[in-house]
Order: C-alpha cells, then structure tokens, then sequence
C-alpha cells in the first residue's frame, strides 16, 4: 500500500513540476523530457531485467546446492547457542530455535526466496509459545529486529546490478556491506536486548559479540591505514575469496552428502530464472516513476534543499543524492532498487553516489514490509517498540553506509 501512494506521488509531483515550469517559462522541452523518460525508463528497466536473469539463475543454482547439502543446516547448528542466550523465553531445543537461525542464514547468504518461508513458519512458532496473541512478544520482536538489520554476507543482487551496469569490479561493495550489515544488526541487537533486560554479558554473547566487534575493529582499523589503492586492492581480493569459497564449500558439501549437484543447480537456476521475470513489472513500474521525478526537477528541488542543510553544519555534501535510496529502503524494497539503479545509469555505476546506494541496498532490509508480513502472518495487532528498533537499526546502517563509502570510495 505504501509503494501505491509513493508510485503515484512520483508521477502526480513530476507532471505538475513539469507543467508548472512549461508555464513559467514558456519552455516545453521539459515536458517533452518527462514523456520521453517514460519509454527509455521502461526499456532501461526491461533490459537489466534480462541481464539479471542470467546472474540470478547461476547464483541461485550454487544456493540450492548449498541447500541441499546442510550448509545451512550446518549454520544452524554451530550458531544455536547464541541464539538460545538472546531468545532467554524460548525452551532450549525447541524446533523455532532451528527455523530462526535458518532464516538468518538464508538470509545472510542472499537466498530471499528460501529465507521468506523460514522466516514465516519461525513467526508461527513463535505464535504458539506466545501468550498474548494480538500482542507481539518479546522474542518476536527480537526475531523481527535483527530481520530488518539484514546482515549480508554476500549481497549478491547488488553485485547483479553492478555487473549489468558495467562495473569494472561488480564485488567491490561486498566489504563495506559486510562491515556496514555488521554493524546495524550489533546495534539492533544491543537496542533490543537493553529494553528487554536481556543479559549481555553472559559468557556466550561476549565472545560472539566480541569476536565479531574485534575482526569489525581490525578491518577499520587496517583500511583507514592504507592507501585508497590499496583499500580497492584488498577489498577486491576479500570479496573474491568470499565469493568463490562460497561456492567451493557449498559444491564441496553437495560431494559429501551425495547429492546430484547438478539436478540441485538446476532446480535453483529455474527458481533465479522465475525471479527475474517476477520481477520486470515491478522494476519498470518503479524506474519510470522514479525517472519521471527526476526529469522534472523534482528530485532536484529536494536534493537541493538537504544539501544547503548539511552545509550549513559543515559537512562534505557529495553523498546527499544517495538520499533518496535511504529514505526508500525502509518502506519499500522494491522503491529503493529502482532508485538504486536510476542512480547508476544518472551518475554512472562507478560513481561514489552510485556506491552509496549499492551499500544501503545490500544493508538493512524492508523494515515496514517485514513487520506487515511477518506480524500480519499470525495476527499481531500490538507489535510493541519492534518498528521503532527496525527503523534505529535502518538509520545505524545509513551512517555505516555513508561512513564506509568515504572510506572505501572517495
């Protein structure tokens, strides 16, 4: 519902703009521009969605591999004891414990459509332990926090994206998103364990988080002692070993378990072919209003506006048109793709704007759609502080985000 008023205000705002300054000035070249931004946006739109069905149907047939072979499993299985301290009013071994932690996995690996039904059936779990059901409990909120911080692994829709724009290097953004998703999802999880009174300092939860902070520590703390040569050299050899251990570990695990791993690749590059041609309508609705606004002047007005803002507080203003996408991320997934990628074929896909959004999209996740979803799945009416932690979680990761481009990109 929320994308239909935002779809609609785009294209209302752009028409009115552009009627308003044809008026003015007696120019019609404006309009002429707005119509014409319709079709090539609908083309533009068409033809990343081909070049994605190429990307998603490799990537989503190594991810069913990994399926199949307890990889996921595997993550369950290793990372339920942490679970088990932060969800203290869920029994030890009960079956949501391994449904919560697969969904994180999937999710971790960019496996969106495998992560979705885990996550629904770990809701409805969680449900049944929940005494109040019109009022969401305090693992529920938990579960749905840490879900809309959206730690990433592999962001690998993103890397799709840059790859069909032409990106020299279309893994660059995977380091900054690992460091940037690490760090809004520590910060939801400290946000909702302080309001729950959960202790953090029982002896599992600080060798985890402190683990974790340490390597986070160590990353910064090595890139913002090098050259920016050197971070780009590094970040592409990081990314590369991610990527390809990945794939080597998941087809390695298929071996041991002895499945058919070419039938399992081909079962999940149906599914990456599926979600390519899913979503075309979506990605062309989306890229025409966003290209309508922008050809108006719209975007231009309001860019203008909170560049004149941070200004005035002394702060260097290049990262200010990535705005929009961080504004977007939080009420629509889709919205902030499309302006993600009107953001690349505007400034260029090697630009430091365009990075700025690839890092955000690869961040958080849709805070209000995973709340309407999930509470909405098993009736919860009195979702409690969930959306207000989700939408901290989603300002911690703009500031990562930008914090990281800086350091990585400019």
């Amino acid at each position: 519902m929320a994308l239909n008023y935002i779809w609609i205000g785009f294209i209302l705002i752009a028409v009115v703009v552009a009627a308003a300054t044809t008026i003015f000035t007696g120019d019609n070249e404006i309009l002429y521009s707005v119509m014409n931004s319709m079709f090539v946006n609908a083309k533009t739109g068409f033809t990343i969605s081909i070049g994605l069905a190429g990307i998603l149907t490799l990537w989503l047939g190594i991810m069913k591999i990994g399926e199949k072979g307890g990889v996921i499993q595997f993550l369950a299985k290793i990372t339920s004891p942490f679970f088990n301290k932060i969800f203290p009013e869920i029994p030890k071994n009960h079956p949501v414990l391994g449904s919560m932690v697969m969904n994180f996995s999937a999710n971790m690996l960019g496996i969106d459509n495998a992560a979705t039904p885990i996550g629904l059936k770990a809701i409805q779990q969680l449900q049944e332990l929940n005494p109040k059901k019109d009022t969401a409990s305090k693992a529920m909120i938990m579960f749905l926090v840490l879900n809309t911080a959206g730690f990433t692994l592999i962001p690998i829709t993103v890397i799709t994206y840059q790859a069909q724009f032409g990106a020299a290097n279309p893994t660059d953004i995977v380091l900054p998103t690992i460091i940037a998703s690490t760090f809004s999802s520590i910060f939801a999880l400290v946000c909702v364990a302080i309001s729950q009174k959960i202790n953090l300092f029982q002896r599992t939860i600080v060798l985890t988080l402190g683990t974790i902070i340490s390597i986070l520590g160590l990353m910064l703390w090595g890139i913002s002692s090098m050259s920016p040569e050197q971070v780009s050299v590094y970040s592409k050899l990081f990314s590369s070993v991610v990527i390809l251990g990945i794939v080597s570990s998941f087809v390695l695990a298929g071996i041991i378990k002895k499945i058919n791993i070419y039938d399992a690749f081909i079962e999940g590059a149906k599914d990456g072919f599926n979600v390519a041609v899913r979503i075309i309508p979506f990605l062309i609705a989306v890229l025409v209003a966003v290209g309508m606004f922008r050809t108006s002047g719209a975007m231009d007005f309001m860019l203008i506006g909170a560049e004149k803002f941070f200004a005035l507080l002394g702060i260097n203003t290049d990262f200010v048109p990535a705005l929009p996408t961080a504004i977007m991320k939080p009420m629509s997934g889709s919205g902030a793709r499309g302006l993600m990628l009107e953001a690349m074929e505007h400034y260029g896909v090697e630009s430091f704007v365009s990075k700025i959004c690839c890092i955000l999209q690869g961040t958080t996740d849709t805070t209000f759609y995973i709340l309407a979803l999930y509470f909405g799945s098993v009736g919860i009416k009195k979702t409690g502080n969930a959306l207000t932690f989700g939408l901290l979680a989603d300002l911690a990761s703009i500031f990562a985000a930008i914090f990281l481009a800086y350091m990585f990109f400019y």
